[in-house]
């Protein structure tokens, strides 16, 4: 029975039994004429997430990694040069992703725990007057520090330089969670993944995509074939994939959609930020502190916490999960061994952050931390109690 306790990392989530059972599909011939009426509303329904009118989504069975990989490659060249800021374990790897395929890779080192320097990117972009720069790639949701950047103010940089790269943002952790306005703040490449805010297992990138970076595609010369957009696009049109797409997933996403629909994409991103809010009521009441440095940097997906001078956060999960039967986060990077994280994304309510609360709190006393047992439950109580008939009106 103890593999039915929920998980408490930032991805993969706890999967709804709702989107287990539409994913528990028998084999069925998706170049049958019924495939296009399963493909082509999940497309567009994606756009919906995404909030894109003028853009479209495109999906790879793969990972969020896997839809970096197609980001990169299907719109730039090698030698191309991008620019990319550095203040966490997931911009770090999008970094090695593009060395690794020759770009020239120019980075903005910054402090972890802060977010996207939109400033500093709008100055690098205005001495950029020979256009060199073909892309800006941000992180919007810093899954390793919890810290949630303005992708707003980096497009206002950008269109105050005047500069005409592309914008791309890894929302791996955020889209369908937090709010994300791929219209709104002008991004050009979106990427994203089925196992985190939609709830499914993992398998499938997701990736909304500008008409820029469709033009773009059709002249970059980074190899790629499982990954091209063209071929995609292309049969996708016609109501079928390049190749075999992973069905099951399609059958879940398709569920998912409609779920987070039914809820109202505004009151799925005030869920996660009321169960959110009640995590940093917990962590305050600890006496800890938040890896992200200000309150406007706080994720609603993840808390990444550090824990107090001579204790070791991995030593702290790996005793909730041998105590407990409990997962949690570990420490990535530079915040191996010195911050745990919990993950409260996807299916989750207020009463399933609290068992993850209680756990942390036990683990932590077991571990001699300086906490008094029931004072994060107690502080996560009183908020949620204070919300929750709020909470309830918004979801009749």
């Amino acid at each position: 029975m103890s593999n039915q306790n929920p998980v408490f990392i930032p991805g993969p989530t706890n999967i709804p039994d709702q989107l287990r059972h539409a994913m528990n599909a028998q084999t069925s011939d998706h170049r049958a004429p019924d495939f296009v009426e399963l493909l082509s509303p999940v497309l567009e329904d994606l756009k919906r997430v995404f909030k894109t009118e003028t853009g479209q989504a495109i999906t790879f069975p793969s990972s969020g990694t896997g839809g970096w990989e197609a980001a990169i490659t299907n719109t730039l060249s090698p030698g191309d040069k991008v620019l990319v800021a550095r203040y966490g374990m997931f911009s770090h790897r999008w970094i090695d992703l593009c060395q690794r395929h020759y770009l020239d890779v120019e980075i903005i080192d910054c402090e972890w725990g802060t977010g996207a320097p939109a400033s500093r990117f709008g100055e690098r972009l205005a001495d950029d007057r020979a256009h060199e720069i073909k892309a800006v790639l941000v992180t919007h949701n810093e899954t390793a520090t919890g810290v949630r950047s303005d992708i707003g103010a980096v497009r206002r940089a950008m269109d105050a330089s005047s500069h005409p790269a592309m914008l791309y943002v890894d929302c791996v952790s955020s889209l369908a969670s937090m709010d994300f306005r791929m219209d709104d703040w002008g991004v050009d490449l979106a990427v994203s993944g089925s196992q985190k805010g939609f709830m499914l297992m993992t398998g499938m990138a997701i990736i909304g995509v500008s008409q820029k970076a469709i033009a773009a595609s059709q002249t970059a010369k980074c190899p790629r074939c499982f990954f091209d957009f063209r071929d995609m696009v292309g049969a996708n049109q016609k109501g079928g994939f390049p190749y075999t797409p992973p069905l099951q997933l399609f059958y879940g996403l398709r569920e998912s959609l409609s779920m987070l629909f039914e809820e109202g994409l505004d009151n799925v991103f005030a869920r996660h930020f009321r169960i959110a809010q009640g995590v940093r009521e917990a962590v305050n009441a600890w006496g800890l502190q938040l890896c992200a440095k200000t309150p406007d940097l706080y994720s609603d997906t993840v808390s990444a916490i550090y824990v107090p001078e001579g204790f070791n956060s991995d030593a702290l999960v790996n005793h909730a999960f041998e105590a407990y039967k409990v997962s949690y986060g570990v420490g990535l990077g530079e915040m191996a061994g010195k911050a745990f994280r919990i993950g409260h994304l996807g299916m989750l309510t207020d009463v399933m952050a609290l068992s993850g609360i209680a756990t942390i709190e036990m683990a932590m006393k077991d571990q001699g931390f300086p906490v008094e047992l029931g004072t994060g439950v107690v502080a996560a109580q009183e908020f949620y109690r204070g919300t929750a008939v709020a909470s309830n009106r918004r979801a009749a």
